[in-house]
Protein backbone atom coordinates (compact mmCIF):
# COMPACT_ATOMS: atom_id res chain seq x y z
CA UNK A 1 0.00 0.00 0.00
CA UNK A 2 1.24 3.18 -0.75
CA UNK A 3 2.34 5.62 1.49
CA UNK A 4 0.47 9.00 1.91
CA UNK A 5 2.67 11.92 1.30
CA UNK A 6 2.39 13.47 4.30
CA UNK A 7 3.55 10.30 6.56
CA UNK A 8 6.71 10.65 3.99
CA UNK A 9 7.36 13.88 5.02
CA UNK A 10 7.22 13.05 8.84
CA UNK A 11 9.15 10.65 8.04
CA UNK A 12 12.17 12.24 6.55
CA UNK A 13 12.31 15.04 8.98
CA UNK A 14 12.43 12.44 11.84
CA UNK A 15 15.14 10.94 10.65
CA UNK A 16 16.88 14.62 9.51
CA UNK A 17 16.60 15.45 13.11
CA UNK A 18 18.14 11.91 14.82
CA UNK A 19 21.16 10.83 12.39
CA UNK A 20 20.73 7.41 14.92
CA UNK A 21 17.19 6.26 14.52
CA UNK A 22 16.29 2.92 15.86
CA UNK A 23 17.35 0.19 14.22
CA UNK A 24 14.41 -1.56 12.01
CA UNK A 25 12.94 -3.95 14.22
CA UNK A 26 13.94 -7.72 13.31
CA UNK A 27 11.52 -10.04 11.16
CA UNK A 28 9.42 -12.25 13.63
CA UNK A 29 11.30 -15.44 15.00
CA UNK A 30 9.48 -18.30 12.77
CA UNK A 31 9.22 -21.83 14.43
CA UNK A 32 11.75 -24.42 12.40
CA UNK A 33 8.42 -26.42 11.96
CA UNK A 34 5.95 -24.44 10.24
CA UNK A 35 3.61 -27.37 9.97
CA UNK A 36 -0.15 -26.42 10.86
CA UNK A 37 -2.14 -28.84 12.13
CA UNK A 38 -6.27 -28.78 12.59
CA UNK A 39 -9.11 -30.92 13.68
CA UNK A 40 -12.41 -31.34 11.80
CA UNK A 41 -15.34 -33.60 13.05
CA UNK A 42 -16.27 -35.00 10.15
CA UNK A 43 -13.90 -36.26 6.69
CA UNK A 44 -14.54 -34.22 3.63
CA UNK A 45 -17.65 -35.00 2.07
CA UNK A 46 -16.40 -34.49 -1.69
CA UNK A 47 -13.28 -32.79 -3.20
CA UNK A 48 -15.01 -32.48 -6.00
CA UNK A 49 -15.96 -28.79 -7.11
CA UNK A 50 -18.96 -29.79 -9.15
CA UNK A 51 -20.14 -31.87 -6.15
CA UNK A 52 -18.94 -29.66 -3.00
CA UNK A 53 -21.69 -28.89 -1.04
CA UNK A 54 -20.65 -28.14 2.40
CA UNK A 55 -19.20 -24.66 4.47
CA UNK A 56 -16.49 -26.94 6.17
CA UNK A 57 -15.04 -28.73 2.70
CA UNK A 58 -15.28 -25.60 0.84
CA UNK A 59 -12.78 -23.83 3.79
CA UNK A 60 -10.41 -26.42 3.21
CA UNK A 61 -10.40 -26.75 -0.97
CA UNK A 62 -10.76 -23.52 -1.60
CA UNK A 63 -6.80 -23.73 -0.91
CA UNK A 64 -6.28 -26.53 -3.91
CA UNK A 65 -8.27 -25.10 -6.51
CA UNK A 66 -8.65 -21.58 -7.88
CA UNK A 67 -11.59 -20.12 -10.16
CA UNK A 68 -10.98 -17.37 -12.19
CA UNK A 69 -11.91 -14.80 -8.76
CA UNK A 70 -11.41 -15.41 -5.41
CA UNK A 71 -12.15 -13.75 -2.04
CA UNK A 72 -9.64 -12.53 0.04
CA UNK A 73 -9.51 -12.47 4.20
CA UNK A 74 -11.78 -9.06 4.11
CA UNK A 75 -14.29 -11.26 1.64
CA UNK A 76 -13.39 -8.51 -1.19
CA UNK A 77 -13.25 -10.35 -4.64
CA UNK A 78 -9.94 -10.21 -6.59
CA UNK A 79 -8.41 -11.63 -9.21
CA UNK A 80 -6.88 -14.93 -9.35
CA UNK A 81 -6.79 -17.02 -12.64
CA UNK A 82 -8.11 -13.87 -14.30
CA UNK A 83 -6.45 -10.37 -15.30
CA UNK A 84 -7.96 -7.36 -14.07
CA UNK A 85 -12.18 -7.23 -14.45
CA UNK A 86 -14.26 -8.34 -17.32
CA UNK A 87 -15.36 -5.83 -19.86
CA UNK A 88 -18.90 -5.86 -20.77
CA UNK A 89 -20.78 -5.51 -23.82
CA UNK A 90 -23.64 -2.41 -23.87
CA UNK A 91 -26.54 -4.79 -23.06
CA UNK A 92 -24.57 -6.02 -20.06
CA UNK A 93 -24.90 -9.27 -21.09
CA UNK A 94 -21.68 -10.43 -22.28
CA UNK A 95 -18.42 -10.70 -20.10
CA UNK A 96 -15.18 -10.86 -21.70
CA UNK A 97 -12.71 -12.08 -19.41
CA UNK A 98 -8.65 -12.64 -19.87
CA UNK A 99 -6.79 -15.15 -18.43
CA UNK A 100 -3.11 -14.79 -17.26
CA UNK A 101 -0.72 -16.61 -19.31
CA UNK A 102 1.05 -17.82 -16.62
CA UNK A 103 -1.47 -20.04 -14.77
CA UNK A 104 -0.84 -23.97 -14.48
CA UNK A 105 -2.57 -26.57 -12.22
CA UNK A 106 -0.32 -27.97 -9.42
CA UNK A 107 1.11 -31.01 -11.82
CA UNK A 108 2.27 -28.28 -14.22
CA UNK A 109 -0.02 -28.62 -17.09
CA UNK A 110 -1.16 -24.92 -18.22
CA UNK A 111 -4.78 -23.06 -17.30
CA UNK A 112 -6.14 -21.76 -20.58
CA UNK A 113 -9.92 -20.42 -21.21
CA UNK A 114 -10.47 -23.93 -22.26
CA UNK A 115 -10.11 -25.37 -19.14
CA UNK A 116 -13.04 -22.93 -17.88
CA UNK A 117 -14.86 -24.01 -20.29
CA UNK A 118 -14.92 -27.73 -20.01
CA UNK A 119 -14.61 -27.12 -16.25
CA UNK A 120 -17.89 -24.71 -15.79
CA UNK A 121 -19.47 -27.29 -18.47
CA UNK A 122 -18.62 -30.64 -16.33
CA UNK A 123 -20.20 -28.65 -12.95
CA UNK A 124 -23.60 -27.79 -15.15
CA UNK A 125 -23.57 -31.41 -16.06
CA UNK A 126 -22.94 -33.07 -13.15
CA UNK A 127 -25.92 -31.34 -11.08
CA UNK A 128 -24.37 -30.83 -7.85
CA UNK A 129 -26.31 -28.87 -5.21
CA UNK A 130 -24.85 -25.58 -6.62
CA UNK A 131 -24.86 -26.31 -10.20
CA UNK A 132 -27.91 -24.19 -10.21
CA UNK A 133 -25.70 -21.03 -9.89
CA UNK A 134 -24.95 -21.87 -13.95
CA UNK A 135 -28.53 -21.23 -14.39
CA UNK A 136 -27.75 -17.60 -15.45
CA UNK A 137 -25.68 -18.49 -18.70
CA UNK A 138 -26.94 -19.21 -22.08
CA UNK A 139 -27.85 -22.91 -22.47
CA UNK A 140 -27.29 -24.14 -19.11
CA UNK A 141 -30.84 -25.78 -18.90
CA UNK A 142 -29.68 -28.24 -22.38
CA UNK A 143 -26.57 -28.93 -20.61
CA UNK A 144 -28.23 -30.34 -16.88
CA UNK A 145 -30.83 -32.23 -18.52
CA UNK A 146 -28.09 -34.19 -20.82
CA UNK A 147 -29.40 -32.64 -24.34
CA UNK A 148 -25.82 -30.53 -24.82
CA UNK A 149 -22.53 -31.05 -23.80
CA UNK A 150 -21.52 -27.22 -23.83
CA UNK A 151 -23.61 -24.41 -22.53
CA UNK A 152 -23.98 -22.04 -25.82
CA UNK A 153 -23.49 -18.95 -23.41
CA UNK A 154 -19.62 -19.92 -22.95
CA UNK A 155 -17.16 -19.36 -25.82
CA UNK A 156 -13.27 -19.96 -25.94
CA UNK A 157 -11.83 -17.16 -28.57
CA UNK A 158 -8.07 -18.21 -27.34
CA UNK A 159 -5.97 -19.69 -24.87
CA UNK A 160 -6.48 -15.98 -22.65
CA UNK A 161 -9.63 -15.35 -23.79
CA UNK A 162 -13.11 -16.49 -22.57
CA UNK A 163 -16.66 -15.18 -23.36
CA UNK A 164 -19.62 -15.89 -21.05
CA UNK A 165 -23.47 -14.56 -22.27
CA UNK A 166 -25.77 -14.39 -19.68
CA UNK A 167 -29.73 -14.88 -20.05
CA UNK A 168 -30.56 -11.79 -18.08
CA UNK A 169 -28.35 -8.71 -16.48
CA UNK A 170 -27.22 -10.20 -13.17
CA UNK A 171 -25.37 -7.57 -10.72
CA UNK A 172 -24.71 -11.25 -8.53
CA UNK A 173 -22.59 -12.99 -11.21
CA UNK A 174 -18.96 -11.73 -10.86
CA UNK A 175 -19.55 -12.82 -7.05
CA UNK A 176 -21.04 -16.23 -8.04
CA UNK A 177 -18.09 -17.11 -10.38
CA UNK A 178 -15.57 -16.81 -7.23
CA UNK A 179 -17.35 -19.70 -5.64
CA UNK A 180 -16.16 -23.37 -5.70
CA UNK A 181 -18.45 -24.75 -8.67
CA UNK A 182 -16.64 -22.31 -11.08
CA UNK A 183 -13.01 -23.77 -9.93
CA UNK A 184 -11.09 -24.98 -12.49
CA UNK A 185 -9.79 -28.63 -12.91
CA UNK A 186 -7.77 -30.67 -14.91
CA UNK A 187 -9.63 -32.31 -17.80
CA UNK A 188 -6.26 -34.38 -18.66
CA UNK A 189 -5.72 -35.78 -15.40
CA UNK A 190 -9.91 -36.36 -14.76
CA UNK A 191 -9.80 -38.16 -18.58
CA UNK A 192 -7.28 -40.45 -17.36
CA UNK A 193 -7.75 -41.27 -13.88
CA UNK A 194 -11.68 -41.58 -14.28
CA UNK A 195 -14.31 -39.16 -13.89
CA UNK A 196 -15.49 -40.63 -10.29
CA UNK A 197 -12.36 -41.29 -9.00
CA UNK A 198 -9.58 -38.87 -9.73
CA UNK A 199 -10.23 -36.80 -6.30
CA UNK A 200 -9.58 -39.70 -4.94
CA UNK A 201 -5.87 -40.08 -4.48
CA UNK A 202 -3.43 -37.33 -3.78
CA UNK A 203 -1.42 -37.50 -7.16
CA UNK A 204 -4.44 -37.02 -9.50
CA UNK A 205 -6.16 -35.03 -6.45
CA UNK A 206 -4.90 -32.20 -9.06
CA UNK A 207 -6.03 -28.49 -8.31
CA UNK A 208 -5.61 -25.04 -9.26
CA UNK A 209 -4.52 -23.40 -5.66
CA UNK A 210 -1.21 -22.61 -3.91
CA UNK A 211 -1.33 -25.95 -1.89
CA UNK A 212 -2.42 -29.68 -3.20
CA UNK A 213 -2.96 -32.83 -1.20
CA UNK A 214 0.39 -35.24 -0.59
CA UNK A 215 -1.31 -37.82 1.99
CA UNK A 216 -4.55 -39.09 2.85
CA UNK A 217 -6.48 -41.82 5.11
CA UNK A 218 -10.37 -41.21 4.48
CA UNK A 219 -11.54 -41.38 7.76
CA UNK A 220 -8.80 -40.11 9.42
CA UNK A 221 -6.82 -37.89 8.10
CA UNK A 222 -5.17 -35.35 5.00
CA UNK A 223 -1.96 -33.38 4.68
CA UNK A 224 -0.91 -30.79 2.46
CA UNK A 225 2.02 -28.45 0.94
CA UNK A 226 2.78 -25.67 -1.03
CA UNK A 227 2.79 -26.14 -4.72
CA UNK A 228 6.32 -25.83 -6.38
CA UNK A 229 6.18 -22.98 -8.48
CA UNK A 230 2.48 -22.05 -7.84
CA UNK A 231 1.84 -18.93 -10.59
CA UNK A 232 0.98 -15.93 -7.66
CA UNK A 233 4.66 -16.76 -6.16
CA UNK A 234 5.63 -18.27 -3.03
CA UNK A 235 2.60 -20.12 -0.93
CA UNK A 236 3.12 -18.43 2.17
CA UNK A 237 5.47 -19.60 5.04
CA UNK A 238 3.57 -22.68 6.13
CA UNK A 239 5.14 -26.12 4.51
CA UNK A 240 2.92 -28.68 6.23
CA UNK A 241 -1.09 -28.47 6.99
CA UNK A 242 -2.25 -31.19 8.75
CA UNK A 243 -5.94 -32.32 8.94
CA UNK A 244 -7.28 -34.61 11.70
CA UNK A 245 -10.75 -36.28 11.89
CA UNK A 246 -11.68 -36.10 15.18
CA UNK A 247 -15.53 -36.75 16.05
CA UNK A 248 -15.11 -35.60 19.55
CA UNK A 249 -15.25 -31.94 19.82
CA UNK A 250 -13.89 -32.30 23.55
CA UNK A 251 -10.81 -34.01 22.38
CA UNK A 252 -10.40 -31.77 19.85
CA UNK A 253 -9.86 -29.35 23.04
CA UNK A 254 -7.77 -31.54 25.13
CA UNK A 255 -5.10 -32.74 22.02
CA UNK A 256 -5.26 -28.19 21.10
CA UNK A 257 -4.06 -27.74 25.09
CA UNK A 258 -1.39 -30.52 24.68
CA UNK A 259 -0.01 -28.72 21.40
CA UNK A 260 -0.91 -31.47 19.10
CA UNK A 261 -3.20 -29.25 17.45
CA UNK A 262 -2.24 -25.11 16.02
CA UNK A 263 -6.11 -24.07 16.14
CA UNK A 264 -9.22 -25.51 16.52
CA UNK A 265 -12.45 -23.63 14.16
CA UNK A 266 -10.81 -23.96 10.89
CA UNK A 267 -13.99 -25.65 8.44
CA UNK A 268 -16.89 -24.04 10.68
CA UNK A 269 -15.77 -26.47 13.48
CA UNK A 270 -17.73 -25.39 16.88
CA UNK A 271 -16.01 -26.05 20.28
CA UNK A 272 -17.96 -27.74 23.44
CA UNK A 273 -20.23 -25.57 25.47
CA UNK A 274 -18.11 -25.77 28.41
CA UNK A 275 -14.66 -24.91 26.76
CA UNK A 276 -16.33 -21.88 24.65
CA UNK A 277 -17.22 -20.86 28.26
CA UNK A 278 -13.88 -21.26 30.10
CA UNK A 279 -12.12 -19.58 27.32
CA UNK A 280 -14.32 -16.41 27.66
CA UNK A 281 -14.47 -16.54 31.07
CA UNK A 282 -10.72 -17.06 32.15
CA UNK A 283 -8.69 -13.92 31.72
CA UNK A 284 -5.27 -15.87 31.01
CA UNK A 285 -6.98 -17.52 28.06
CA UNK A 286 -9.62 -15.31 26.43
CA UNK A 287 -6.59 -14.41 24.36
CA UNK A 288 -6.58 -17.74 22.98
CA UNK A 289 -10.87 -17.30 22.12
CA UNK A 290 -11.58 -15.23 19.04
CA UNK A 291 -15.46 -15.11 18.15
CA UNK A 292 -16.40 -13.71 14.49
CA UNK A 293 -19.69 -12.81 12.93
CA UNK A 294 -20.75 -16.19 10.59
CA UNK A 295 -23.08 -15.64 7.96
CA UNK A 296 -25.91 -17.15 9.20
CA UNK A 297 -29.37 -15.57 10.30
CA UNK A 298 -32.18 -17.16 12.74
CA UNK A 299 -35.78 -15.51 12.74
CA UNK A 300 -39.28 -16.07 13.51
CA UNK A 301 -40.85 -16.72 10.11
CA UNK A 302 -44.87 -15.63 10.05
CA UNK A 303 -47.77 -17.43 7.35
CA UNK A 304 -48.50 -14.51 5.37
CA UNK A 305 -50.78 -16.38 3.07
CA UNK A 306 -53.41 -17.90 5.76
CA UNK A 307 -53.27 -18.33 9.05
CA UNK A 308 -53.44 -15.58 12.21
CA UNK A 309 -50.89 -13.63 10.71
CA UNK A 310 -52.03 -14.01 7.15
CA UNK A 311 -52.15 -10.43 4.84
CA UNK A 312 -48.90 -7.65 4.54
CA UNK A 313 -51.34 -4.73 6.42
CA UNK A 314 -53.87 -7.40 7.86
CA UNK A 315 -51.11 -9.43 9.90
CA UNK A 316 -49.04 -6.48 10.26
CA UNK A 317 -49.99 -5.66 13.98
CA UNK A 318 -50.01 -9.27 14.96
CA UNK A 319 -46.73 -10.54 13.85
CA UNK A 320 -45.09 -7.16 15.18
CA UNK A 321 -46.92 -7.40 18.87
CA UNK A 322 -44.85 -11.59 18.66
CA UNK A 323 -41.60 -9.39 17.84
CA UNK A 324 -41.91 -6.80 19.84
CA UNK A 325 -42.65 -9.53 22.69
CA UNK A 326 -39.34 -11.23 22.98
CA UNK A 327 -36.81 -9.81 25.10
CA UNK A 328 -33.72 -10.95 22.94
CA UNK A 329 -31.11 -10.53 25.51
CA UNK A 330 -33.09 -13.32 27.55
CA UNK A 331 -33.12 -15.41 24.55
CA UNK A 332 -29.09 -14.98 23.77
CA UNK A 333 -28.67 -15.24 27.57
CA UNK A 334 -30.81 -18.91 27.27
CA UNK A 335 -29.24 -20.43 24.05
CA UNK A 336 -25.92 -18.63 22.88
CA UNK A 337 -23.30 -19.74 25.62
CA UNK A 338 -22.02 -16.72 26.54
CA UNK A 339 -22.48 -15.02 23.17
CA UNK A 340 -20.06 -18.00 21.52
CA UNK A 341 -22.32 -19.37 19.05
CA UNK A 342 -24.65 -16.81 18.42
CA UNK A 343 -25.80 -12.92 19.44
CA UNK A 344 -28.55 -10.58 18.91
CA UNK A 345 -30.00 -9.92 14.99
CA UNK A 346 -30.07 -6.61 15.22
CA UNK A 347 -29.41 -5.13 11.65
CA UNK A 348 -32.22 -7.10 9.49
CA UNK A 349 -32.19 -10.17 8.34
CA UNK A 350 -28.59 -10.46 6.02
CA UNK A 351 -25.86 -11.10 9.09
CA UNK A 352 -23.82 -8.59 9.91
CA UNK A 353 -20.50 -9.26 8.18
CA UNK A 354 -21.93 -9.07 5.08
CA UNK A 355 -23.10 -7.01 1.39
CA UNK A 356 -26.71 -5.29 2.58
CA UNK A 357 -26.23 -5.65 6.64
CA UNK A 358 -28.59 -2.78 7.33
CA UNK A 359 -26.56 -1.70 10.21
CA UNK A 360 -26.60 -1.95 14.35
CA UNK A 361 -30.05 -1.39 15.65
CA UNK A 362 -31.50 -0.82 12.47
CA UNK A 363 -34.75 -2.99 12.82
CA UNK A 364 -36.84 -1.34 15.28
CA UNK A 365 -39.32 -4.36 15.31
CA UNK A 366 -36.83 -6.22 17.39
CA UNK A 367 -37.07 -3.37 20.34
CA UNK A 368 -38.55 -5.15 23.47
CA UNK A 369 -41.23 -3.56 25.03
CA UNK A 370 -43.81 -5.86 27.06
CA UNK A 371 -46.13 -3.29 27.54
CA UNK A 372 -46.62 -1.84 23.90
CA UNK A 373 -46.59 -5.61 22.86
CA UNK A 374 -49.58 -6.49 24.86
CA UNK A 375 -51.09 -3.48 24.07
CA UNK A 376 -51.16 -3.80 20.40
CA UNK A 377 -51.86 -7.69 20.66
CA UNK A 378 -55.19 -6.90 22.75
CA UNK A 379 -56.10 -4.19 20.12
CA UNK A 380 -55.23 -6.72 16.65
CA UNK A 381 -56.72 -9.82 18.98
CA UNK A 382 -58.63 -8.99 21.66
CA UNK A 383 -60.50 -12.47 22.25
CA UNK A 384 -57.80 -14.52 21.41
CA UNK A 385 -59.34 -15.96 18.30
CA UNK A 386 -57.02 -15.36 16.00
CA UNK A 387 -54.28 -17.48 17.87
CA UNK A 388 -56.02 -19.93 19.45
CA UNK A 389 -53.89 -23.32 18.78
CA UNK A 390 -51.37 -21.56 17.91
CA UNK A 391 -48.15 -23.43 17.35
CA UNK A 392 -44.45 -22.47 16.65
CA UNK A 393 -43.32 -25.37 14.23
CA UNK A 394 -39.45 -26.33 13.96
CA UNK A 395 -37.37 -29.14 12.74
CA UNK A 396 -35.68 -31.77 15.23
CA UNK A 397 -32.54 -30.31 16.61
CA UNK A 398 -31.93 -29.13 20.33
CA UNK A 399 -30.92 -25.50 19.45
CA UNK A 400 -34.30 -25.46 17.98
CA UNK A 401 -36.05 -27.14 20.83
CA UNK A 402 -34.52 -24.71 23.09
CA UNK A 403 -35.60 -21.82 21.43
CA UNK A 404 -38.93 -22.65 20.92
CA UNK A 405 -38.83 -23.34 24.55
CA UNK A 406 -37.67 -19.75 25.26
CA UNK A 407 -40.00 -17.92 22.53
CA UNK A 408 -43.16 -19.88 24.03
CA UNK A 409 -42.52 -18.78 27.89
CA UNK A 410 -41.99 -15.29 26.93
CA UNK A 411 -45.12 -14.48 24.59
CA UNK A 412 -47.25 -16.89 27.42
CA UNK A 413 -45.31 -13.70 30.43
CA UNK A 414 -45.44 -10.68 28.07
CA UNK A 415 -48.89 -11.20 25.63
CA UNK A 416 -50.69 -13.68 27.63
CA UNK A 417 -50.55 -16.62 24.69
CA UNK A 418 -50.63 -20.04 25.00
CA UNK A 419 -47.54 -21.49 21.99
CA UNK A 420 -47.27 -24.91 21.52
CA UNK A 421 -43.97 -26.04 20.54
CA UNK A 422 -44.24 -28.39 17.03
CA UNK A 423 -41.32 -31.04 16.71
CA UNK A 424 -41.01 -32.41 13.09
CA UNK A 425 -38.45 -34.41 11.70
CA UNK A 426 -35.83 -32.40 9.40
CA UNK A 427 -37.48 -33.41 5.70
CA UNK A 428 -40.80 -33.04 6.66
CA UNK A 429 -40.15 -29.96 7.92
CA UNK A 430 -39.00 -28.24 4.72
CA UNK A 431 -41.09 -30.02 2.48
CA UNK A 432 -44.24 -28.46 4.24
CA UNK A 433 -42.72 -25.36 4.79
CA UNK A 434 -40.43 -24.07 1.37
CA UNK A 435 -43.38 -23.15 -1.27
CA UNK A 436 -46.25 -24.98 0.83
CA UNK A 437 -46.55 -22.51 3.80
CA UNK A 438 -47.61 -25.21 5.88
CA UNK A 439 -47.39 -23.56 9.49
CA UNK A 440 -48.79 -20.36 10.59
CA UNK A 441 -45.29 -19.19 12.89
CA UNK A 442 -42.01 -21.20 12.34
CA UNK A 443 -38.34 -21.86 13.06
CA UNK A 444 -36.58 -20.39 9.72
CA UNK A 445 -32.86 -19.57 9.43
CA UNK A 446 -30.40 -19.08 6.11
CA UNK A 447 -26.71 -19.61 5.82
CA UNK A 448 -25.47 -17.41 2.83
CA UNK A 449 -23.89 -19.20 -0.13
CA UNK A 450 -22.04 -16.23 -0.99
CA UNK A 451 -21.49 -12.56 -0.24
CA UNK A 452 -24.26 -10.94 -2.10
CA UNK A 453 -27.93 -9.82 -0.98
CA UNK A 454 -29.53 -11.70 -3.55
CA UNK A 455 -28.43 -14.95 -2.12
CA UNK A 456 -31.30 -13.85 0.32
CA UNK A 457 -34.57 -11.95 -1.59
CA UNK A 458 -34.35 -13.88 -4.92
CA UNK A 459 -34.83 -17.27 -2.36
CA UNK A 460 -36.20 -15.94 0.49
CA UNK A 461 -38.99 -12.77 0.06
CA UNK A 462 -39.45 -11.95 -3.76
CA UNK A 463 -43.11 -13.50 -4.75
CA UNK A 464 -42.77 -17.43 -4.85
CA UNK A 465 -39.12 -17.70 -3.52
CA UNK A 466 -38.34 -21.12 -3.29
CA UNK A 467 -37.08 -21.39 0.13
CA UNK A 468 -39.47 -18.60 1.76
CA UNK A 469 -42.19 -20.84 4.09
CA UNK A 470 -43.82 -17.23 4.69
CA UNK A 471 -45.20 -17.32 0.84
CA UNK A 472 -44.72 -13.31 1.23
CA UNK A 473 -45.92 -11.01 -1.50
CA UNK A 474 -45.14 -7.64 -2.09
CA UNK A 475 -44.96 -5.90 -5.99
CA UNK A 476 -43.01 -3.26 -4.79
CA UNK A 477 -39.75 -5.43 -2.90
CA UNK A 478 -40.27 -7.76 -6.03
CA UNK A 479 -39.64 -4.18 -8.51
CA UNK A 480 -36.78 -3.05 -5.99
CA UNK A 481 -35.00 -6.94 -6.28
CA UNK A 482 -35.63 -6.69 -9.96
CA UNK A 483 -34.19 -3.83 -10.48
CA UNK A 484 -31.00 -4.55 -8.07
CA UNK A 485 -30.39 -7.94 -9.72
CA UNK A 486 -30.47 -6.56 -12.95
CA UNK A 487 -27.68 -3.90 -11.92
CA UNK A 488 -24.16 -3.76 -13.21
CA UNK A 489 -21.98 -5.64 -10.88
CA UNK A 490 -21.78 -3.75 -7.45
CA UNK A 491 -24.57 -1.23 -8.15
CA UNK A 492 -27.57 -3.00 -6.43
CA UNK A 493 -26.62 -2.42 -2.92
CA UNK A 494 -28.66 0.56 -1.81
CA UNK A 495 -32.00 -1.60 -3.77
CA UNK A 496 -31.58 -4.15 -1.44
CA UNK A 497 -31.15 -2.14 1.59
CA UNK A 498 -34.08 -0.53 0.16
CA UNK A 499 -35.66 -3.79 0.22
CA UNK A 500 -34.43 -4.81 3.80
CA UNK A 501 -36.22 -1.89 5.26
CA UNK A 502 -39.25 -2.67 3.53
CA UNK A 503 -38.79 -6.37 5.29
CA UNK A 504 -38.32 -4.73 8.47
CA UNK A 505 -41.08 -2.20 7.53
CA UNK A 506 -43.39 -4.92 6.72
CA UNK A 507 -42.46 -6.67 9.79
CA UNK A 508 -42.39 -9.96 7.60
CA UNK A 509 -40.04 -11.58 9.75
CA UNK A 510 -39.09 -11.57 13.81
CA UNK A 511 -35.36 -11.37 13.94
CA UNK A 512 -33.58 -13.60 16.53
CA UNK A 513 -30.25 -14.20 16.44
CA UNK A 514 -26.98 -13.81 14.10
CA UNK A 515 -24.53 -16.84 14.01
CA UNK A 516 -21.16 -16.70 15.53
CA UNK A 517 -17.98 -18.97 14.52
CA UNK A 518 -15.65 -19.64 17.24
CA UNK A 519 -11.40 -20.23 16.77
CA UNK A 520 -9.22 -21.23 19.33
CA UNK A 521 -5.27 -20.45 18.38
CA UNK A 522 -2.47 -20.84 20.31
CA UNK A 523 -0.23 -17.31 21.10
CA UNK A 524 2.15 -18.30 18.84
CA UNK A 525 -0.05 -19.19 15.28
CA UNK A 526 -0.22 -15.72 13.72
CA UNK A 527 -2.79 -14.72 10.19
CA UNK A 528 -5.01 -17.79 11.44
CA UNK A 529 -9.02 -17.33 12.02
CA UNK A 530 -11.93 -15.85 9.53
CA UNK A 531 -14.49 -14.13 8.11
CA UNK A 532 -18.07 -14.41 7.79
CA UNK A 533 -18.12 -17.14 5.17
CA UNK A 534 -14.78 -18.69 5.00
CA UNK A 535 -11.83 -19.20 7.53
CA UNK A 536 -8.48 -16.75 6.43
CA UNK A 537 -6.13 -18.65 3.64
CA UNK A 538 -3.39 -20.88 4.76
CA UNK A 539 -1.04 -18.54 2.39
CA UNK A 540 -1.04 -16.06 5.14
CA UNK A 541 -0.53 -17.79 8.44
CA UNK A 542 2.95 -18.28 9.40
CA UNK A 543 4.13 -20.31 13.34
CA UNK A 544 6.26 -18.13 15.39
CA UNK A 545 9.35 -19.57 17.50
CA UNK A 546 7.84 -20.81 21.14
Amino acid sequence: MRAPAWLIAVVIAVVSCNPNPSPTPSPEPLAADQTLSFPIAQDVADFDPALISTAADVDILRNVFSGLYRFDDQLHEVPDIAVGQPTMSTDGLTYTFRIRTDAKFSNGDPITAGDFVYSWNRAAARQGDYAGLFSIIAGYAAVASGKSRVMTGMNKVDDTTLTVTLVKRASYFLTEIGLWPFWAVDQKVISAAGEDSWFAKPETLVGSGPFRMTARTPGQSMDFEPVLGWYEGKAGLLTRIHVEVVADTVAQVTQYEAGVFSLVGNARQGLPPAAATRYTSDRKLKGQLSLVPIGTTFWVGFNLRSGPFAGVEEGRAGRHAFSEAIDRQALVEAVCNQKTTCTEATGGVVSKGLDGYLGDGADHNIKFDAAAANAEYQKWDPTGAKVKGLAYTYDTDPFNKAVCANLIAQWKKNLGVDVRCIEMDRKTFFDQRNGACAYPMFRQSWAADYDHPQNWFDYLFVTGASSSGSCYSNPNLDKLVASADAASPGAGTSGYKVAGFLLVNDSVFGALLYGVQQYLVHPYVKGAGGNALYDYSWTGIRILKH
